[in-house]
């Protein structure tokens, strides 16, 4: 059985549907898994570097035997150049070369279906209600939506796909299996005597966009209530949001600090820490992904679509909050109501009660 993954990004979003890949993965350990996803976020479902055999399931593989990469972003720029078409086509070439028996498009737009379509796979199974509706015309199974959260909506998918080759039963959703990349380990193992940290909480006060984002000022005030109960606090932000990390740090009087990292290290040290504290960004799904306690602070978008999921959390949000996926650079009047106190309590309740 050859089944092709259509989930091209973004982080949060691919980590979304691989808990549905993990258990086809588990349910046909012998298919052969393929997966399109953009260049800048194969550290999800592959370690960096060369392997031994590639196609191969390894602790650095653990998901898919073929990583399809695409760069969608430096083809736009560059459509005109002969070198571009000749990327695209080879890339198409070698998505057609496997047959996949099936393709699953977990993404739902233009895009997305496109690749799907162009794989040429036997069978190109999809949502009857794609996020761009245009993708449903490519596909040649149309399956309704179930379950609240989107997890939960994607392994339905795969499970209703895949219900030729296998019962519902044997597709049963557990935690997603993250690359374990032995370079990250080391590093995060170097990166944390180097700083002088036992046990730490991590933040990631950058989000999406501005609606989603928390005042950092208060990030800086929930690190400092951590610090008299002997947890320091690190900081991940993305390229370009030093600003971010520092106006966290100078607001937490010295007691938190800034960590530069990639995917892979990100997915290493965060297995690490105690508890993560962030809004609706891919970093807070990588540590529910690895069942890391979670505070999540939640505003435009609704934490039961898109909450963190198969982990211990407490997940905040006002009631003033609506929700939207208008991607407003103002923040939510909803999460400006929840305060330094709230996220410091929920982080004292998952941390133990002797912190609180």
């Amino acid at each position: 059985m050859r089944i092709l993954i259509v989930r091209l990004g973004a982080l949060g979003d691919i980590l979304h549907a691989l808990p549905a890949v993990t258990a086809i993965r588990q349910a046909l350990p012998s298919a052969t898994i393929g997966w399109v996803v953009e260049e800048k976020w194969s550290e999800l479902l592959t370690a960096p570097g060369q392997k031994e055999q590639p196609d191969a399931l390894s602790p650095q593989k653990p998901v898919a035997n073929l990583i399809h990469t695409v760069n969608t972003m430096r083809w736009r720029k560059n459509l005109l150049k002969s070198s571009t078409f000749g990327e695209i086509r080879g890339n198409f070439r070698r998505l057609h070369s496997i047959h996949y028996d099936v393709a699953l498009d977990f993404q739902g737009n233009a895009k997305s279906a496109v690749f799907g379509r162009l794989s040429h796979a036997a069978r190109f199974a999809g949502f009857v209600d794609p996020r761009e509706a245009i993708a449903r015309l490519f596909y040649t199974q149309r399956l309704p939506r179930s379950g609240e959260h989107v997890i939960e909506q994607n392994h339905a998918m795969a499970v209703l796909a895949l219900r030729d080759v296998l019962s519902s039963g044997n597709i049963q959703l557990t935690p997603p299996e993250l690359p374990r990349d032995p370079q990250s380990e080391s590093w995060a193992d170097a990166e944390i005597r180097r700083l002088g940290v036992a046990s730490f909480v991590i933040v990631t006060p950058g989000a999406g966009w501005g609606g989603k984002q928390w005042p950092t000022e208060r990030f800086g005030q929930v690190a400092a209530g951590l610090a008299k109960h002997n947890f320091r606090t690190l900081v991940n932000c993305g390229p370009g949001e030093d600003a971010l990390a520092r106006a966290v740090i100078d607001a937490s009087g010295g007691a938190a600090m800034q960590i530069r990292c990639t995917i892979s290290q990100l997915i290493a040290i965060t297995r690490r820490c105690k508890l993560f504290i962030g809004g609706d960004t891919g970093p807070l799904h990588i540590a529910a992904s690895l069942q890391v306690p979670v505070v999540g602070i939640y505003g435009p978008t609704d934490p039961a679509r898109t909450g963190p999921f198969g982990t211990r959390a407490i997940t905040l949000r006002h009631p003033d909050s609506a929700t939207t996926f208008s991607h407003h650079t103002k923040p939510d009047d909803g999460m400006l109501k929840i305060t330094a106190d709230d996220v410091l309590g929920a982080a004292r309740h998952l941390l133990g009660g002797a912190h609180a």
